[in-house]
């Protein structure tokens, strides 16, 4: 079933305190975003020095480890293929007014339990993609065995709330390419950075241009949430976020056998959104 970009209907996905432009229009969905009533400190990531700096210019800058970004990874031509291909299959509602297709396993985090139920592995179009991130030192390796997509349309308010990736069965780099617009990724620390003296919360701005590719590790992975926010989203905005395994399901793992398998399938790249 193709999609071609547009919502059908009044519906959407949001649960809990999850939000988006269509339940707050629909269903009389009041939330009060906490960043409102509370002090932030902002900073701006500048890849060249790999610094953060202090938006307003008073504070002090200091190191951000955990990211690279590879701007024009993919060409214009590229962009376009794989969005195409993207509308051709069928994009389901998801979470704060975003859409989503899976090339994966089916997971249950909390109970970590992994079913290869009906994935048949990565997209076709995913391979050369793959081959080219390897190239990349800090990349040197990299054997997705899951991968993402995700769409944002600021008229459904699109979004993604702070939060840290699972890291039970993903494993250190993730790696998004970004595609039909520009914007921002917002990295936060809601104790602060008390070892350099700042004690509110800390918001880092990194900006992620068209077509450009990203990877979070290490302590950005671990210890900085990420999040796309609502405001940051100008344009319809489409991702992909590929995803690696834990040591745990990697040779000399506990669960290196079934790691094999799902990466046995993965990298067949004879994959449909599952």
């Amino acid at each position: 079933m193709a999609s071609d970009g547009t919502d059908g209907g009044n519906s959407c996905a949001c649960k809990g305190i999850r939000r988006c432009l269509t339940c707050e229009r629909f269903k009389d969905k009041v939330h009060i975003e906490a960043s409102e009533t509370k002090v932030v400190q902002h900073f701006l990531y500048t890849p060249e020095t790999r610094l953060a700096v202090c938006k307003d210019g008073e504070g002090a800058s200091f190191p951000f480890p955990g990211i690279f970004l590879w701007e024009n990874f993919i060409s214009e031509e590229e962009e376009k293929e794989l969005v195409s291909s993207m509308d051709h299959d069928l994009w389901n509602l998801s979470q704060s007014g975003r859409r989503k297709q899976d090339f994966g396993p089916k997971v249950n985090f909390k109970k970590q339990k992994v079913r290869v139920a009906d994935f048949t592995g990565l997209p076709a179009l995913s391979h050369k993609l793959v081959l080219r991130m390897q190239q990349e030192p800090s990349l040197v390796g990299f054997q997705p065995v899951e991968q993402c997509n995700l769409d944002y349309d600021p008229q459904r308010g699109s979004a993604i709330d702070p939060h840290l990736d699972d890291s039970w069965l993903w494993g250190e780099r993730l790696v998004t390419v970004n595609m039909l617009s520009d914007t921002v990724l917002t990295m936060s620390l809601e104790q602060g950075l008390s070892e350099l003296g700042l004690a509110e919360e800390i918001h880092v701005a990194i900006r992620l241009p068209r077509r450009c590719l990203v990877v979070v590790y290490g302590e950005a992975r671990h210890r900085w949430k990420h999040a796309i926010h609502r405001e940051d989203v100008h344009q319809r905005r489409v991702c992909s976020t590929f995803r690696e395994l834990s040591e745990e399901f990697l040779p000399g793992g506990q669960q290196a056998e079934l790691g094999a398998k799902l990466l046995t399938i993965a990298l067949s790249f004879k994959g449909t959104p599952v």
